[in-house]
């Protein structure tokens, strides 16, 4: 595995998720449920909100 490519994508992803992905989803790191996020998946969950006060329908 080349260590040096450029990262693309960063994704939070469910274990639903990891599982609809399978066995081609190859680079996985999990993150402990420690808060160490928390601040960063609350800003996620506003921005979103915020995005989808401003789309019609």
């Amino acid at each position: 595995m080349d260590t040096h490519e450029d990262i693309v994508a960063i994704g939070l992803l469910t274990q639903d998720d990891i599982r609809r992905l399978g066995n081609n989803f190859s680079r996985l790191f999990p993150v402990p449920r420690d808060g160490a996020f928390d601040d960063l998946i609350k800003a996620i969950d506003d921005a979103d909100r915020e995005r989808q006060q401003r789309v019609p329908g």
